[in-house]
């Protein structure tokens, strides 16, 4: 004669049969900007801009300052040079505004909404990030200073690549640091040149509008804010 399991047996068994929802897929890695994306800092480069076209006897508008917005320091610096009274390099109009913005980020770090919180479940989860941005490497380090030890896998600069957004090389560049294929990450910029480097690399891509409007392009999907997306959204935006 078998035995018949007591309420207490049956209850254990529905519990352990019942079936596990299957781990989100995430991404191989996140590759994120850094101006405009993780901090708020495009209102320090153009107060250092004018600032500094002001110190010259010239003048420097909202406008003229959107359009570097995004660029290689180097691109953005000759452009002032061009149209403005500063003179000098454009090495030493680089220096002169990094070191002010500098400055600033560490008065005050300026957090976009949502990116430290992704950045931190990101890390958690064991999900490299890299930093690809085209400021220089002193003012990455100022972020990667106000952020726990090994949030970042690599840091890709704008000093230390031979051509810089929208050109692929620094996406490209930070997916082979990682070891991982491009189109296995997910990109998070904040610009047009940004999102057609990423783009052009081959990393799905999510834009994320602040100064500037970012246009349509294949391989972008637009999200208003990083405020509440999650490390298992990721994958879910960039199909969308």
């Amino acid at each position: 004669m078998h035995a018949t399991p007591d309420a207490h047996d049956a209850h254990l068994d529905t519990r352990d049969s019942a079936p596990t929802s299957p781990a989100p897929r995430l991404p191989a890695a996140v590759l994120w900007d850094m101006d405009g994306t993780i901090v708020d800092s495009e209102p320090y480069w153009m107060a250092a801009e004018r600032e500094l076209v002001q110190s010259a006897g010239g003048t420097w508008t909202d406008e003229q300052a959107t359009q570097l917005v995004g660029n290689p320091l180097e691109v953005s610096a000759q452009i002032i040079l061009d149209r403005t009274p500063v003179t000098g390099t454009p090495a030493q109009v680089v220096d002169m505004l990094q070191s002010r913005v500098e400055e600033a980020m560490r008065s005050r770090m300026p957090w976009r909404p949502g990116a430290r919180e992704l950045l931190t479940e990101l890390g958690r989860l064991g999900v490299p990030c890299a930093l690809v941005t085209m400021s220089y490497a002193s003012l990455a380090e100022v972020l990667r200073d106000a952020l726990p030890d090994g949030t970042f896998a690599t840091i890709v600069t704008g000093d230390i690549v031979e051509h810089g957004k929208p050109h692929p090389e620094p996406y490209l560049t930070a997916a082979e640091r990682l070891g991982v294929d491009p189109g296995e990450c997910v990109a998070l910029e904040d610009s047009p040149t940004g999102a057609g480097s990423a783009v052009a690399a081959g990393v799905p891509t999510i834009g994320i509008p602040h100064i500037v409007e970012i246009p349509e392009l294949v391989g972008l999907t637009l999200v208003p804010t990083l405020d509440g997306v999650r490390a298992a959204d990721l994958l879910e935006i960039v199909r969308r």
